[in-house]
């Protein structure tokens, strides 16, 4: 039975809550001290949902089936009103509904579920910076494809070629959201195939020749900067994980007895947990640490504050007062390095390095290998390299590369 404005003006509260259901999901609530909201109970992703509709009397019966009706045109085209209204309030009050702002908000609060933290603040940070002052308020179905390339110009003009080009994806994907949930036709973004100018390809800068590995480390020993970031360049190499990873460590990650490290499906790049074997090098540096910091969340924190982690340029920056230049070595040059030499010189099963590597690696059946497959061997490997690294360190026997023939 559907709600009447006389019999709402005549309900009175009492000693708990009431709900006046008025049809499709819409009631008015009635608190014990006379107050009345609109509200709106709807499911989104399996999960059940409210909305706040208005309060009466300001928002009158017939104004509330109204937004009623608007919310549930939005389900309809598979978008969630609740996060719809986050998303408007965010981008700001003024700016209309269809906004490329609004509807880029709404596509990153959709994806940002499958994505790493990291990447999502990114995305967020570049469309923000480089694309919201210029076409935030624009109604998303009225810009023309050379307004988009205006846009990411700015960027290349800066001489930032491959962020530009990622700016333009993310603009494409929210294009064909707001096509899926009905607020454009057509993507204009894809007219502008081959208009940027083409990614230069370049690799890590990273060192891969035993000698110069064995100077690097005797200069991550000498480092005199932070405790913290000393510990964080010894186990870079120990356990060539991506710089991310290794700056967002939990210590509830770790079991320093069964030596290993455990990395959630969230932190990893391919979505997949991660087993990484420790070996009783890396296992003294984190006990040493752990007296340090392992009160904490993270084993790598902030210097600002205990409650967030280190930044994502504290090794970086470490190498370079070390005297490394961005063309000798980089954070992610550790991986590389790694590859390289378990490869070429310490002739280890590449399935094993990929997989140590968290790499996409398959079985003989075209099946992922789970995060414990060849863990043994994996645990033989990374004792055998922390081993071979001492032996650098120390400017010990250097075995030569092997360099396969392509």
């Amino acid at each position: 039975m559907t709600l009447t404005s006389v019999a709402i003006r005549n309900a009175k509260p009492s000693d708990k809550t009431q709900r006046l259901f008025d049809g499709s999901g819409m009631y008015l609530e009635l608190s014990p001290s006379g107050g009345k909201w609109w509200r709106l109970k709807y499911r989104y992703g399996g999960k059940e949902k409210r909305l706040s509709l208005g309060t009466y009397p300001d928002t009158s019966l017939a104004d509330a089936r109204e937004k009623r009706d608007a919310a549930r045109k939005l389900l309809a085209s598979g978008v969630d009103p609740g996060e719809q209204r986050k998303a408007v309030k965010a981008a700001g009050e003024e700016r209309a509904a269809n906004s490329f702002e609004v509807i880029a908000r709404e596509w990153h609060a959709k994806q940002s579920a499958t994505w790493v933290d990291l990447h999502a603040s990114r995305i967020m940070l570049r469309l923000e910076n480089d694309v919201f002052p210029w076409l935030g308020s624009r109604p998303i179905a009225d810009i023309p494809a050379k307004e988009f390339l205006t846009t990411v110009n700015r960027i290349v003009g800066r001489g930032a070629v491959e962020s530009a080009h990622r700016v333009l994806q993310y603009c494409s994907q929210v294009l064909r959201y707001a096509i899926a949930t009905g607020r454009a036709e057509r993507n204009p973004v894809a007219d502008l195939r081959g208009a940027l100018p083409p990614v230069k390809q370049t690799h890590h800068a990273a060192i891969i020749e035993p000698a110069a590995i064995g100077g690097l480390l005797r200069a991550i020993d000498g480092y005199q900067g932070s405790f913290v970031t000393k510990c964080a360049l010894r186990l870079a190499p120990l356990l060539f994980v991506r710089p991310g990873e290794l700056r967002h460590a939990e210590w509830a990650e770790f079991d320093l007895d069964g030596a290993q490290w455990n990395l959630p499906a969230e932190k990893m790049k391919m979505r997949e947990p991660h087993l990484v074997p420790l070996a009783p090098q890396a296992v003294a540096i984190l006990r040493e640490l752990h007296e340090l910091t392992g009160r904490g969340r993270y084993v790598f924190p902030s210097a600002r504050g205990p409650k967030r982690p280190m930044s994502d340029n504290a090794v970086l920056s470490a190498l370079r007062r070390m005297g490394y230049t961005s063309d000798e070595m980089s954070g992610h040059g550790f991986r590389a390095m790694a590859r390289t030499v378990l490869d070429e010189v310490l002739h280890f099963r590449p399935d094993y390095i990929e997989h140590q590597l968290a790499h996409a690696v398959k079985d003989p059946n075209g099946r992922a290998y789970n995060r414990t497959a060849h863990l043994a061997e994996r645990r033989k490997m990374m004792t055998g390299w922390a081993d071979y690294l001492d032996t650098l360190k120390v400017g010990g026997n250097v075995l030569p590369m092997t360099r396969k023939v392509s």
